[in-house]
């Protein structure tokens, strides 16, 4: 059966509109609602009923013919038909109707950087701003710095913010498409023409930032399969489609490009898409020194006596090289092939050697989910035990706790433990790190808790030197575990402050704390180029989703896959340890 014929062949429900499209859309409703001028209580209603979608845990459409939606908190009877309407129909009047009332490109200037909803309401009253251009153009004609309430600092920050898009334009964050690939490369996989099948390009090597999705594949009938995979019903564009290779525009700007090979020639095309451009140069080379050509098509003989050799895994191209088998996310030309030929490649972590984790938020501050609900979340997926660590009193904007709060939390944790049989949870803090490395909470409260995860959440310009002692200083206090976040990045939003990594990473090994592994799929921080280092001054990494969210539990997946960029073995992190084992490392005095 061709996949024209099964995709006809869906029932309807898999058509129907998903939770997180439906919670999309009734954001963007706020979003338009608020610039319309309209009660903020009205909008508010819609912004909070998305939330709730984001975090249901149920399934949408079960919820809507059973006509529950109405036990959701926060979803009054507009919304239930609103979100009715849209789950049964896919569309809905009212959010056309109110979307055609603007300017097309008006939302897209909700994600630069430094330009909230309030500014944008003023911007597009006061000054008829509705798209990038114009924006731009009115920062820098002085337009935005003479509006009250604005000024120079605020036009300067919108500019940097435009700057920083067109930057990133066309780029994407590694743990936002990877679940889009894979559920791709699993449609593809039921193909009848697929013979093999594989991720490629730096997604395959899971680089923090991808410019798009890369399939690799044989058949011995690619035009059969390219003619079915330019008709699948998330493409937007098909941007050119040829018998061996087609580019398409996925819904949301994610490109993907299949390219389909021979079987024969699968592995060599695999590896060599894969790349990375520099390792492969460095493995070009090496292979002329043993008398090879290596290419996308094969392995061939140069010099005479030298057999011209068949392989049909990547595997198989390292052996008849010499070398040990070089996992995809190594390949970045740092060494992996000096490593492989002494037998040195580390055995890498995998997910499954997680046994918990420790940065994770509650409804206490800014999370979504309950103290409960997120155990047992985190116990579904397998983990023997899981820390919360909501934020600390100075982080007002999320809800930081007091002291009170925060005991009174740990009593709930201790209380919680005597209920639950498959998951032990540890009672921690985020702790903010003053501007001059001094903790949130006196050491009094610290020692109440099972662990701190220490972090930076203010004065980001700082200079390097005022950064680096200001986190070094906060590494000596003996209540701190971890540092989290260490650079403070969000992937194409916001850059790394000023940092000497080297330095931090000296103290980390001197003091015995323990550096965060944060595995946001907006953060991946600290950057995978320092691990290597890190594991060799003998310096701990603790993967932590920073959960705000039951299903961000699941990024510890993501974290894996980053440590083992890092060169990171089961050994170098210290939440594959077992629950006794991390009980113990908790004790332990710091040096």
């Amino acid at each position: 059966m061709s996949l024209n014929l099964e995709l006809s062949l869906l029932p309807l429900s898999l058509t129907l509109m998903t939770k997180n499209d439906v919670a999309a859309i009734l954001e963007e409703i706020g979003n338009l609602l608020e610039l319309k001028g309209e009660n903020p209580f009205k909008s508010r209603a819609y912004f909070n009923g998305a939330r709730t979608l984001q975090t249901l845990a149920e399934d949408l459409g079960v919820l809507v013919r059973e006509k529950r939606l109405g036990e959701l908190p926060g979803i009054g009877d507009a919304l239930q038909q609103k979100i009715t309407l849209l789950v049964e129909t896919g569309s809905l009047p009212f959010y056309d109707e109110l979307k055609a009332s603007f300017p097309a490109a008006i939302l897209e200037l909700l994600d630069i950087p430094g330009l909230g909803q309030k500014k944008l309401k003023v911007l597009y009253a006061e000054l008829l701003i509705d798209n990038v251009d114009a924006l731009e153009a009115a920062c820098l004609d002085g337009r935005i710095a003479g509006l009250t309430g604005m000024g120079e600092k605020t036009a300067a920050n919108i500019l940097a913010g435009i700057m920083q898009r067109k930057k990133y334009a066309g780029l994407h964050r590694y743990g936002e498409i990877i679940e889009q690939a894979q559920d791709l490369l699993d449609w593809l996989r039921g193909h009848p023409d697929i013979l093999r099948l594989s991720l490629a390009g730096s997604i395959r090597r899971a680089k923090e930032i991808v410019k798009d999705i890369d399939l690799i594949g044989s058949s011995a009938d690619p035009a059969a399969v390219m003619a079915d995979f330019i008709l699948h019903p998330e493409i937007e564009r098909v941007l050119s489609h040829g018998s061996s290779k087609s580019s398409v525009l996925f819904k949301g700007g994610v490109q993907c490009d299949l390219r389909l090979v021979a079987d024969a020639d699968f592995a060599y095309a695999l590896h060599h898409f894969t790349g990375s451009k520099e390792h492969n140069v460095a493995l070009r080379q090496w292979a002329i020194s043993l008398g090879y050509k290596l290419s996308e098509y094969g392995l061939v003989a140069e010099s005479a006596g030298a057999p011209t050799l068949t392989c049909r895994t990547e595997a198989e191209i390292f052996r008849a090289l010499d070398l040990e088998d070089i996992a995809p996310e190594l390949r970045e030309n740092l060494g992996e092939l000096e490593a492989a030929e002494k037998g040195l490649l580390p055995r890498l972590i995998e997910w499954s050697d997680l046994k918990g984790c420790f940065h994770n938020h509650t409804t206490a501050s800014d999370g979504k989910n309950t103290l409960r609900q997120m155990a047992e979340a985190a116990a579904s997926i397998g983990l023997d035990y899981f820390g919360i660590s909501d934020h600390s009193k100075s982080s007002v904007h999320v809800n930081g706790l007091s002291e009170e709060q925060l005991l009174q939390q740990v009593a709930e944790i201790r209380l919680l433990n005597k209920e639950l049989d498959d998951i032990h949870v540890f009672a921690g803090v985020e702790c903010d790190i003053l501007k001059d490395g001094s903790l949130d909470y006196e050491d009094a409260i610290l020692s109440q808790l099972d662990y701190v995860v220490a972090s930076v959440h203010s004065s980001f310009n700082l200079s390097e030197g005022e950064m680096t002692k200001r986190i070094c200083r906060a590494m000596e206090n003996p209540h701190v575990t971890m540092l989290g976040h260490l650079s403070g990045r969000l992937l194409l939003l916001r850059n790394a402050y000023a940092l000497n990594i080297p330095d931090v990473l000296k103290v980390a090994a001197e003091t015995g704390t323990w550096i965060e592994l944060n595995c946001s799929t907006y953060r991946f921080d600290m950057d995978w180029r320092w691990w290597h280092q890190a594991r060799d001054l003998g310096v701990k990494c603790v993967i932590n989703p920073d959960a705000h969210s039951v299903q961000q539990i699941g990024n510890i997946k993501l974290g894996a896959q980053i440590a083992r960029k890092g060169w990171l073995r089961k050994q170098d992190v210290v939440n594959c340890l077992d629950l006794d084992a991390i009980k113990n490392a908790l004790k332990k005095p710091k040096l």
